[in-house]
């Protein structure tokens, strides 16, 4: 595919992405991950062909203009949807498979300092949450998700649900299901209630000798044993 057929794809799909868009003048001014994405192709093409210097100076200007941040150097697939966009991050040997959509303020980042690939891919039909950052060289399965604001340091299978600081996968084998943002469980009001319930228990058995205050403490501990093995897989 040419470099004019991509970009008129980029352009397409952002229609089918986001049901706000309602006119040709939306799209001039209120998109600034799909511009990112034009600029970024053409930008790419020149980096391909050594012209190095003259890619960075086409991104500097694209990020002054869109307040996304992504290298020429950078893999990216096609139909990828930046959604917002501001705030985003691409690093340079981050690779993202086709039809990924990515939210407002994501980073895709390196935490080394070598050279060589350092920054994450992802792949097929992904979905990251807004202010997620995904670090190091690390792989985001196909038609996974990852939470808003998650911090992802470690491989997330695929079509598998990843949330928290660090991330863990709460969810697998869910490959076509949509994100659901405000369905993601809250991993620390789990944990507070827990620790609250069972703190109360060992108060009663501190007061009483209750053989039925004994056997709810041992099912807590059963159910934090789940939990806790559910956070290690």
């Amino acid at each position: 595919m040419g470099l004019y057929a991509e970009i008129k794809e980029d352009f397409s799909n952002a229609y089918k992405n986001d049901p706000a868009l309602n006119s040709k003048l939306d799209f001039i001014f209120n998109y600034p991950g799909v511009w990112a994405i034009a600029w970024y192709r053409v930008a790419h093409k020149l980096h391909n062909i050594n012209c190095k210097r003259l890619a960075r100076i086409i991104m500097g200007f694209t990020q002054i203009m869109t307040a996304i941040d992504i290298h020429p150097a950078a893999t990216i697939g096609k139909r990828v949807f930046i959604d917002h966009g501001v705030g985003v991050v691409i690093g340079e040997t981050a690779i993202i498979e086709d039809d990924v959509l990515i939210y407002q303020g994501v980073t895709l980042g390196g935490v080394s300092l070598t050279h060589g690939k350092r920054h994450p891919t992802i792949k097929q039909g992904a979905v990251i949450g807004a202010g997620a950052k995904v670090l190091g060289n690390i792989t985001i399965g196909e038609y996974a998700k990852i939470g808003a604001n998650s911090v992802v340091v470690k491989e997330v299978p695929d079509c598998s649900t990843a949330i928290g600081i660090p991330a863990h996968v709460i969810e697998k084998g869910r490959c076509k299901d949509p994100f659901m943002h405000n369905m993601l469980p809250d991993i620390n009001k789990e944990m507070f209630e827990y620790l609250l319930k069972r703190v109360a228990i060992l108060e009663h058995i501190l007061v009483e000798d209750n053989k039925n205050v004994l056997e709810e403490d041992l099912e807590l501990e059963n159910i934090y044993e789940s939990f806790i093995k559910a956070m290690k897989s």
